[in-house]
């Protein structure tokens, strides 16, 4: 079953709410902030509108097993606009970069490379830590950074100048959903070891708050930097205090640190999240060592969006690229990209500014426009004079006006013997 919350939006405030996490998938809807919608005033087709858009995801550092599903997710989009391209007057150009993280700084290089090719919109960066480092001067060109996997509530409250925008939903929500599931899982204890950045350490913050509030104790959270690559210390503390539970809120650096937890903590009592559930068939770890384990990632469960997967799988055969390992953040990744292309078409602009403030209006955000789930579809509708509200894999989207999309889907999994992760059945 699923669980509907409907928490109030807040200009530039963090999203509240309380939610139950009891199944596999759970839904949060924040409440929309119009009182009227809003008139379209989209043009008709646009001849030779030329829109270039550049990526900054992780193709090294310790996120990059995100990088191909988001790549793929961009690819998938630029396909399906581009074969579109006779009706709608509109064509895409991506340039793709590397964002790297904190540690190896690929984006210090990446991001006044993508610049000098004179982007409208930059996808990225995955991390919200890395995102930080580089936001003031992709808005401050004037060019939108559009992230599918930023999930900080540092971006809610960000001077953004309007150009920052994200699909993942704001860690206030899975925080939520993972401390009411290690307490629903009985657990009176928890420990953490915690990434020092926006990301790791806001997680925390309202895992905490979650879970105290359904009367748990968080007995240890130590944290560590990126780049570290001994956590025996980290290890050490929290094992000390002889927690019920431990949560892992980290990025790559889980594959070093489970295997010091192997043998003196059940793995039945192990919690992964967005950042570093991934499947682990291919990492050297015995055969059923994280049987048991939990985790959440933000977007409908990959049982759910099959058809999607399955679809971006056949495009990626016919382009002769690799199978995809993980489809983390590949659905987001896509509707951004859609995104993007239905606001230029509404706006009939290739212009960063104009086309952020479309953004809203083509998400549903703003009024009350014809829903959509393709962007054939959408694009048609704007093409004919019309306002398109659409609906994406990832689920409705629909932007507040500060770029944070008012409902999301938090995800429930569960690894199997064969250290690989499966929707949770509850």
């Amino acid at each position: 079953m699923s669980v509907l919350a409907k928490p109030t939006a807040r200009r530039r405030g963090a999203v509240a709410g309380v939610a139950l996490a009891a199944s596999s998938l759970l839904l949060l809807t924040a409440c929309a902030t119009s009182d009227s919608p809003a008139e379209s005033d989209a043009p008709a087709a646009v001849e030779d509108l030329s829109l270039k858009i550049g990526t900054a995801l992780p193709q090294t550092g310790n996120l990059a097993f995100l990088g191909p599903p988001e790549e793929a997710g961009v690819k998938y989009a630029l396909s399906e606009i581009n074969a579109a391209t006779a009706d709608t007057g509109l064509d895409l150009e991506v340039v793709f970069g590397d964002s790297g993280d904190t540690d190896n700084k690929a984006y210090e290089s990446e991001i006044p490379r993508l610049l000098g090719e004179d982007v409208s919109a930059i996808i990225g960066a995955a991390s919200s830590g890395t995102s930080l480092q580089f936001i003031d001067q992709v808005v401050g060109a004037g060019v939108i950074q559009f992230s599918p996997a930023n999930t900080s509530d540092a971006f809610t409250t960000y001077d953004d100048n309007g150009l920052y925008f994200r699909t993942a939903p704001s860690d206030t929500l899975q925080g939520e959903v993972l401390g009411n599931l290690i307490a629903e899982d009985g657990n009176q204890t928890l420990g953490m070891i915690v990434l020092n950045d926006s990301y790791g350490t806001g997680l925390a913050k309202y895992v905490t708050e979650a879970f105290e509030a359904a009367g748990g104790e968080v007995v240890a959270a130590p944290t560590y930097n990126t780049g570290d690559t001994s956590f025996d210390a980290q290890i050490s503390e929290v094992l000390a205090a002889d927690p019920d539970a431990i949560a892992l809120i980290t990025f790559d650096e889980v594959s070093t640190i489970l295997p010091s937890l192997f043998g003196q903590f059940p793995a039945d009592k192990l919690y992964f999240v967005d950042g570093n559930l991934k499947n682990f068939a291919d990492a050297g770890f015995p055969a059923g060592s994280l049987t048991g384990s939990k985790g959440t990632l933000p977007g409908l469960t990959i049982d759910s969006i099959s058809d999607f997967t399955g679809a971006l799988d056949e495009f990626l055969a016919a382009e002769g690229e690799e199978p995809l390992e993980d489809y983390s953040y590949a659905a987001e990744s896509y509707d951004a990209t859609i995104l993007l292309a239905l606001a230029s078409l509404a706006a009939g602009s290739t212009d960063g500014t104009e086309i952020a403030a479309k953004l809203q209006e083509v998400s549903g955000g703003s009024g009350d426009g014809e829903k959509c789930s393709t962007y054939a579809e959408c694009a048609a509708i704007i093409v004919d004079g019309g306002t398109a509200d659409y609906d994406g894999i990832s689920g409705p989207i629909t932007f507040d006006e500060v770029g944070d999309p008012t409902e999301a889907s938090i995800g429930i999994y569960e690894y199997g013997d064969d250290n690989t992760y499966a929707a949770y059945e509850g």
